[in-house]
């Protein structure tokens, strides 16, 4: 089997290195000092669960398309930023011919409908989308550090297509030491991550804050309500779904159990912004907002905190 995984942070780099020790073949598209540290190290997934490392022989690297053959991959697994999905979807359209004739596209990032991206030019049933709450870092550039484990990764359509043909990934995955699973209702998923993301990313990056700090204030509390009552209504009036019936039943657990097991955490977004680097706001407030409009929902929340990073962006390059 030959995977090409795009995206090497650490995401990336640790799919990369748990598909590698079930006996796939794995090409990672990377550019600059990323691509120069694998090819002087190879890749390691380290932390929990097993330790894997594999030698720079082992792992091929490719820097544009056009240096990759014809008829090569059976699957690619997208695990850059989503700020690279346009970019990244038009190049994989350009060069259809390194996918085998039934080859996937698996979308391992945050946000949600990341999927329509590549749906401009493939069709349902080549593209598949994956809920990860698994936490990752990256120590070194070719090093992926497992840090937090609660769910297991689980894989499927936001297009209702079977997700059936996956049942190889998942294993592999599983077998690498991290439970990987398929599922009819990756929306459902997703959204609860949406839920959880979209309050405490964007919020903590502006007040330069953890996420446990955000509960202790009542004001920062407030915003955090208003934030997920939104993307209720946006989920309700949209058609989809989530594991809870009522955002009241969500906030319940999410200031009683999803916050303080993560009390001290600094989103990625927070850690972009440090970084003065584009954040993933646009698939995450900004596709509740996007969702909102289309539906006659009031976002204004969620719009406030999306303008707040926007303003903080522009001085980026």
């Amino acid at each position: 089997m030959n995977i090409l995984i795009i995206g090497a942070g650490a995401v990336g780099i640790g799919l990369a290195a748990s598909v590698k020790s079930q006996g796939a073949d794995i090409s990672i598209f990377a550019r600059g000092k990323t691509a120069c540290a694998i090819r002087e190290n190879g890749i390691e997934r380290c932390g929990l669960f097993a330790h894997y490392s594999f030698g720079s022989e082992e792992i091929n690297v490719y820097e544009d398309y056009e240096s990759i053959e014809s008829d090569l991959f059976d699957y690619v697994f997208i695990t850059s930023k989503t700020t690279a999905n346009e970019d990244i979807a038009q190049n994989l359209n350009q060069n259809k011919r390194i996918l085998k004739e039934n080859g996937k596209i698996i979308i391992f990032q945050n946000g949600f409908g990341n999927d329509e991206y590549y749906l401009k030019y493939f069709s349902k049933k080549e593209v598949f989308s994956a809920r990860v709450i698994t936490g990752f870092r990256r120590p070194k550039r070719h090093i992926s550090e497992v840090t937090v484990y609660t769910e297991p990764i689980l894989i499927g359509s936001l297009q209702h297509e079977s997700p059936e043909s996956l049942e190889e990934i998942a294993d592999m995955i599983t077998d690498s030491g991290i439970i990987c699973e398929l599922t009819d209702e990756v929306d459902k998923y997703l959204w609860a991550k949406m839920l959880y993301n979209c309050a405490l990313n964007p919020l903590g990056a502006i007040l330069d804050v953890n996420y446990g700090k955000l509960t202790e204030s009542e004001y920062s509390r407030q915003i955090m309500d208003k934030i997920i009552d939104e993307i209720f209504e946006v989920i309700n009036a949209a058609g989809y779904s989530t594991l809870w019936d009522s955002s009241d039943e969500y906030k319940d657990i999410f200031y009683s159990k999803l916050v303080p097991d993560t009390y001290g955490h600094y989103s990625s977004t927070h850690q972009d912004i440090q970084r003065k680097i584009k954040t993933e706001i646009e698939s995450l407030n900004g596709k509740v907002i996007e969702l909102g409009m289309k539906n006659n929902v009031d976002v204004s929340a969620n719009r406030i905190i999306y303008n707040l990073i926007k303003t903080i962006e522009n001085d980026f390059k």
